[in-house]
């Protein structure tokens, strides 16, 4: 084991492991009167030097996969066997869920995305598996020894990404280490070093071999860290990123000294940065809000650039490049939504909005999670320097969000529905069931975005109007 020399407030925290996770006090208990080690390791030991907190655990134990099984029978709320092929049990212990895996030392066989899993004798073997050196560090919970064979405490002092081994065989090893590059830089404002950025550089293709499943969880992680601008910048300049989400640097567009339009890439990360975190469809759409620019500029003789309908192109990207990443449905949705509706809130600040155009704002949106989402990109995507402008447009913002407030109030804008059903619709007009009732629903929904509530006897009105006009009467 490397030297190793704590700060007081570190071996303070590292001595409160026990009282922060209880849950591992107990869980080591069980295993050490069964003759074996249990370690707390990973994500768990870097995130409490740093001073702060993990929900879920991740623990490294000489016990093998049926001992700790048969240990977490009867102590554990639920226990799980999904990872067991590859030495991980899984529990759910307190609301905590815990990963127990037994010593590993893996080797991969070349061509394949899976490891040839064999046990190790002891912690520092397994250690050496690992992405990274600040991820290689381990606390053994009997006697709260701290354990750093790879200098994981001074790379997580100076914020640097170094792999345990030579990074060109970690890397090849598991491509997506290199993905997490990038979310480590963006989590913890680090830096990979030369070797390790050089290796990442020369292995970039290598990406194409992990599932996008992979890459769709690592890229979630990614985009709700606190630095984007240091997690993209290194994937972009690595060349990392055109392996799996190419739209971000095409935002790097060449600019014309002759003709001023802000720096496209440097704006969407800010505005992924401008929205809340914990939500991943949110910042997603942050992310991909102006994929349809590069595709859509134009130079004008007067110096103007334009992007116009690049909602619409930007929107038919996404849902294109979410659904190859085999994002949900839904999620797929929602982003999609976002980034097509994202200018429509500037036709307000630029005229004056009837109460129709707030509710079909409302009604588009469909769910008041995606009206809220909306409203915040829209907010976010103010990033202008000018700071006059920047007021006028959240107080603009402020008062639309006032104005639908008094509407909701007044009727229920969410679930705009015509006065008459579809059976009151075919038993006034004398209809059968067909696309003409569709039609006419159609109409009567129209005209209640478009006048507010309306009573039973108006809608009767407007059937007949329509109905002359079709030559239904």
């Amino acid at each position: 084991m490397a030297d190793v020399t704590l700060t007081i407030e570190q071996e303070r925290a590292l001595g409160q492991l026990v009282a922060v996770y209880p849950v591992a006090e107990e869980l080591a208990e069980r295993i050490g009167a069964a003759g074996h080690e249990l370690y707390l390791v990973g994500g768990t030991v870097r995130d409490t030097l740093l001073g702060s907190t993990q929900h879920d655990l991740d623990f490294a134990t000489s016990a093998p996969p049926e001992e700790t099984e048969r240990l977490l029978r009867g102590w554990a709320d639920h226990v799980w066997l999904t990872g067991a092929r590859f030495g991980t049990v899984s529990a759910l212990k307190d609301g905590r869920q815990l990963e127990i895996t037994t010593f590993r030392s893996d080797r991969y066989l070349e061509g394949s995305r899976h490891p040839d899993v064999t046990f190790a004798d002891d912690i520092d073997a397994d250690l050496v598996r690992r992405d990274f050196t600040i991820n290689a560090m381990a606390v053994r919970l009997s006697d709260q020894r701290f354990v750093d064979p790879f200098g994981g405490l001074s790379d997580l002092r100076d914020r640097i990404l170094r792999t345990p081994t030579d990074p060109a065989t970690s890397f090849g090893d598991d491509p997506l280490r290199m993905l997490r590059l990038g979310r480590f830089a963006a989590q913890l404002s680090a830096t990979p070093d030369k070797a390790t950025l050089k290796a990442a550089e020369a292995l970039a293709p290598r990406l194409d071999e992990i599932s996008v499943e992979r890459i769709r969880d690592e890229l979630d992680r990614l985009v709700c860290a606190p630095d984007q601008h240091a997690g993209w910048d290194l994937l972009c300049d690595a060349g990392l990123a055109d392996r799996f989400l190419p739209e971000i640097p095409a935002l790097r567009m060449e600019r014309d000294p002759l003709n001023h339009h802000k720096d496209v890439y440097r704006h969407t990360l800010a505005v992924v940065q401008g929205t809340p975190a914990d939500d991943v469809t949110l910042r997603l759409a942050a992310l991909l809000h102006d994929i349809g620019k590069p595709a859509t500029r134009e130079f004008h003789d007067d110096g103007r650039v334009t992007f116009h309908h690049h909602e619409v192109v930007g929107a038919r990207m996404a849902k294109a490049r979410l659904k190859a990443l085999r994002y949900p449905k839904q999620v797929v949705e929602d982003v999609t939504q976002l980034v097509f509706m994202h200018l429509r809130f500037h036709g307000y600040v630029d005229g004056d909005w009837t109460d129709s155009a707030v509710r079909r704002y409302v009604n588009d949106c469909g769910r008041d999670e995606q009206l809220r989402r909306l409203n915040q990109l829209t907010r976010a995507d103010v990033t202008t320097q000018n700071r006059a402008k920047a007021r006028r447009l959240q107080r603009a913002m402020d008062e639309f969000e006032e104005r639908i407030a008094r509407l909701r109030e007044q009727e229920e804008l969410e679930q705009v529905r015509p006065a008459l059903d579809g059976h009151q619709i075919m038993q006034h007009l004398g209809l059968e069931p067909g696309p003409l009732v569709g039609e006419a629903w159609s109409m009567l929904r129209e005209a209640r975005l478009e006048e507010g509530p309306m009573s039973a006897e108006r809608a009767a009105e407007l059937l007949d109007a329509w109905a002359e006009k079709k030559g239904l009467r």
